[in-house]
């Protein structure tokens, strides 16, 4: 009869084991879900201040274009090349606001410290959005590595955990304007 006794008590704690690994699985799942969100509005935001000021006049005819068509391609990008486009943007912002005298002659203009201030606000959170992502999705993919979560496939039918790598240096005078 103790032996019986302690069979179930093994069972019943691998169990509860299984059980609360199975639901930091799924915490760890909806921590990736929302940090993605997260990111994916910081990049929508950053875009959609690059097209801002690309369109506001404030900059010269080639660096709004240039701007312009890289910030309308990260907005319009699918998933499967949603971080060659965003990459593409960071190179053009670099390439853009790379040197202070561009920043400069943007503050001199009416607006353009506002204009500078936004996009210096949104280019500095998009690298922090990123970073907190791609911690959520390493330590998920750490629990999932273990033999148990796969053995008894914890992790049900969620699709497996992928970083977002993407160029997100931000040209370094745009970086430390405020």
């Amino acid at each position: 009869m103790t032996t019986w006794i302690l069979i179930v008590i093994v069972v019943l704690a691998f169990g509860v084991y299984l059980s609360w690994t199975a639901g930091r699985l799924d915490r760890l799942h909806s921590r990736i879900d929302a940090s993605r969100a997260a990111l994916d509005a910081q990049l929508l935001r950053r875009a959609s201040v690059a097209q801002e000021v690309a369109t506001s006049g404030l900059l010269d005819p080639a660096a709004s274009i240039v701007l312009y068509q890289a910030a309308q391609a990260a907005r319009q990008a699918d998933d499967e090349q949603r971080e060659v486009a965003e990459s593409e943007l960071s190179q053009a912002m670099r390439a853009v606001f790379g040197e202070e005298e561009q920043l400069e002659a943007l503050r001199s203009v009416p607006g353009g410290e506002e204009a500078i201030r936004e996009l210096s606000a949104a280019v500095r959170r998009v690298p922090m959005a990123r970073r907190f992502h791609n911690d959520s999705v390493r330590a998920a993919r750490a629990v999932r590595r273990h033999r148990l979560v796969r053995w008894f496939r914890l992790a049900g039918y969620a699709p497996f955990p992928m970083t977002f790598e993407m160029d997100d240096e931000s040209p370094t005078p745009l970086y430390s304007a405020t």
